[in-house]
């Protein structure tokens, strides 16, 4: 096999696997829009009211305003689903500008297991079936 073709075999299998991991994250992330859209009418039906969120710097303290309203989905607030059923990562650069300001964040991808970063990695359906059971009372 010449050089032209096994690059051109490698670009391939490239290729094949790039829009196999592409398919793929598309259907988790329309699995995990169905639970936080199921999870939004429920909270809604338990009584459990929105709040307008914050996002904390990748460094320092603080939080900074967003403007999203919503849930929080975990204790310590840096993940969250809005209104709309959009999954948000509540943290950003730090910013003097955004201590007065806030912040505008952009939705992420629903994702099937949260935490995989943090090495305590759980599935999403058991995320939001533990803040429903949480009730009015979760931050």
């Amino acid at each position: 096999m010449s050089d032209q073709d096994w690059t051109a075999k490698a670009k391939e299998n490239a290729d094949f696997h790039a829009a196999a991991l592409a398919r793929a994250q598309e259907r988790q992330a329309k699995a995990g829009g169905e639970l936080l859209a199921d999870f939004v009418a429920k909270a809604r039906a338990a009584g459990v009211p929105a709040q307008e969120m914050t996002a904390r710097p990748y460094r320092g303290n603080g939080r900074y305003r967003t403007g999203i309203r919503g849930w929080y989905l975990l204790p310590d607030r840096s993940l969250g689903v809005d209104e709309q059923g959009r999954f948000f990562i509540l943290s950003c650069p730090p910013s003097l500008l955004a201590r007065v300001r806030g912040v505008a964040l952009t939705p992420s991808p629903a994702t099937l297991r949260v935490g995989e970063r943090d090495g305590e990695s759980m599935d999403l359906s058991d995320v939001l079936a533990k803040r429903l059971a949480a009730g009015p009372s979760h931050p």
